[in-house]
């Protein structure tokens, strides 16, 4: 969402927002293929750190590109390296979280990690958005208040990265062989070889369908001025509501779902939250309608991100238990990528979308959008091994 509104601020047309951040999802889409490379070489703590290092190294370049008179075009190049780095650390990131923990431990844990996740995207989205449009607005101007926070967030990455050399732990690292190009291709046809492959894939592109096109175009919807059908906040506003209530809100969202799957199992929990997280699109739908101050807002969206962190939960543990031990990091790899294409492929249209419809038919239709993914958990292959998946 940082970029999103970074565009916005330097006058980016919602078509060029939609198309191009979406792209940014690409390296997410296609990070299986290179899986295996982290699954092979070195150790995934190892790629953690060092990628960590080139994040927290591009971020800094990001500060001072800010500053150059037309910042869009060097800035897409910066931000597609980030992307990448951001893609690899996460395979790395997935297959470290399976070495060590234990099946009961991964769906006890997922609701924490999903939030310390989420919360990441929201210090960028909530708390450096708010400095950039306060800085702004005490008379730095908005390229030099972007460059501060892009600064801070490089900073902040050098620190994470420090401790992380520090504080992670060294799980005992299991010899693995070389692949040739035929066994590289079977790691990903193990993937699709499991049982209920088809229900599988469907859920996994269709079931945050609705949620990517509102996501995409929420940002926008809360700077644009009434006269366009937004609500006309300022980005210092956006930064807030996002960073205050609807960090408060995500966690305990992410917690309690992660918590409620261990406790009662996921056939059990998948359908409810999946509903909960989805309705919560009318919310943007009645923002459209009724525009409420902005204390209204700020509930409304703290609702959406308690939904997303209890919905989200829930889907990552059904994720974790499409993979097979010998391949953790390729084949979460491919599920994840599977679920980046499926976000990627509405968000890139949410932009042309919302121009045709208008804000508030757009956040109607991202709703019944959403629909599909919901109905196809009925045909998904929900056993013991899904309950616990190790």
């Amino acid at each position: 969402m940082m970029s999103v509104v970074f565009f916005k601020n330097m006058h980016a047309d919602n078509e060029f927002i939609a198309h191009f951040t979406s792209l940014l999802q690409i390296p997410w889409v296609v990070k299986a293929f290179w899986a295996p490379t982290v699954d092979l070489h070195s150790t995934r703590r190892q790629w953690i750190l060092v990628s960590q290092t080139v994040l927290a190294a591009l971020a800094i370049v990001l500060a001072g590109v800010a500053q150059i008179p037309d910042p869009l075009r060097i800035s897409v190049g910066v931000l597609i390296l980030i992307a990448i780095a951001s893609a690899t650390q996460d395979i790395a990131i997935d297959g470290f979280y399976m070495d060590v923990l234990d099946g009961h431990q991964q769906s006890y844990f997922v609701g924490v990690r999903n939030t310390f996740y989420k919360l990441a995207i929201l210090l960028g989205s909530g708390g450096l958005v708010w400095l950039a449009g306060e800085l702004a607005q005490k008379g730095l101007g908005v390229a030099t208040g972007w460059s501060i926070s892009f600064a801070i967030c490089g900073a902040l990455l050098v620190v994470l990265a420090l401790f992380h050399k520090v504080g992670l732990p060294k799980p005992e690292q299991q010899k693995r062989p070389t692949l040739d190009f035929l066994e590289f291709l079977m790691v990903f046809v193990t993937f699709f070889e499991q049982k209920g492959i088809v229900p599988i894939v469907l859920y996994i592109l269709t079931f945050r369908l609705g949620d990517a096109l509102m996501l995409k175009m929420a940002p926008p919807f809360l700077l644009d001025p009434i006269e366009k059908g937004g609500l006309g906040l300022t980005t210092a506003d956006v930064g807030s509501i996002y960073g205050t209530y609807g960090t408060i809100a995500l966690l305990a969202g992410g917690i309690f779902g992660g918590w409620l799957v261990a406790k009662v199992g996921l056939k059990r929990c998948l359908f409810p939250t999946a509903i909960i997280q989805n309705s919560a699109i009318l919310l943007y739908w009645q923002l459209a309608i009724h525009r409420p101050p902005l204390i209204g807002v700020a509930v409304l969206n703290a609702y959406e991100q308690f939904s997303y962190g209890l919905g989200v939960a829930a889907y990552t543990v059904f994720l974790l238990s499409t993979v097979r031990p010998e391949y953790k990091a390729a084949h979460y790899a491919t599920a994840t990528g599977l679920m980046a294409l499926g976000v990627l492929i509405p968000s890139y249209f949410s932009g042309n979308l919302q121009t045709i419809l208008g804000y508030r038919d757009f956040f109607l239709f991202s709703f019944f959008a959403s629909l599909p993914g919901i109905i196809v958990i009925f045909f998904l292959p929900l056993n013991k091994g899904v309950e616990n998946p190790s």
